[in-house]
């Protein structure tokens, strides 16, 4: 029995354990996304499922074309633009928490409509 599992072990990493870890992450990211009411964690959550998809991405990459760095230079291309989006983000959410002094969603979208 313990044979099996070493070898299993030691062995390469199959393509469906990576697919599995970013299928976790992606609807761990819906779910807080769907589910929160802080401006910060929503975009935490946002984050996580764009952070899933480029998993995704150097995962493809890897197996599809193991030679060649499209996917992983694709990913390196989103995480820049998803740090680009963060910084925007956090710049509207200081600036509802100066107007409003809350950063929930429900409460802070009808305030922000008088």
């Amino acid at each position: 029995m313990f044979e099996f599992i070493t070898d299993y072990l030691s062995g390469p990493v199959p393509i469906e354990a990576y697919l599995a870890v970013s299928t976790i992450m992606f609807f761990a990211g819906v779910y807080g996304f769907l589910s929160r009411k802080n401006m910060i964690m929503v975009l935490m959550s946002l984050e996580l499922m764009l952070n899933a998809a480029d998993l995704n991405f150097v995962i493809f990459n890897r197996y599809l074309y193991p030679g060649a760095l499209e996917g992983f230079f694709f990913a390196l291309f989103a995480i820049a633009i998803a740090a680009a989006e963060t910084a925007v983000a956090i710049a509207i959410i200081i600036n509802i928490y100066r107007n409003v002094k809350r950063i929930y969603i429900d409460e802070d979208i009808t305030d922000l409509k008088h």
